[in-house]
């Protein structure tokens, strides 16, 4: 089996605690875990950011190279992909 994509491990052991994540747009923003489990190697979770009230979803790539960000704001019914998570940190560090 190969590994799980080291961006998810990090979110996974950083959550429920805030993480600060860089999205590959050059957003930086500390985003509320909840959720956050493996089946196998992908990774899922859900989430909120700080200064938004949109919730967010967060899934690893078909390849699981990448974790994929999704945002669904409110009162809007599709979900958007807004990029990808590059870098992870706990927040407040």
């Amino acid at each position: 089996m190969a590994d799980l994509n080291p961006i998810a491990k990090r979110i996974h052991q950083i959550s429920p605690d805030p993480v600060e994540l860089t999205l590959s747009e050059g957003t930086t923003a500390v985003f509320h875990i909840t959720g956050a489990e493996f089946f196998q190697q992908e990774f899922q979770a859900e989430g909120s950011r700080e200064d938004d009230d949109a919730d967010y979803r967060f899934v690893t790539s078909s390849d699981n190279e990448s974790i994929l960000v999704g945002r669904k704001g409110v009162g809007e019914s599709e979900w958007s992909m807004i990029g990808t998570v590059v870098e992870v940190n706990r927040a407040g560090s």
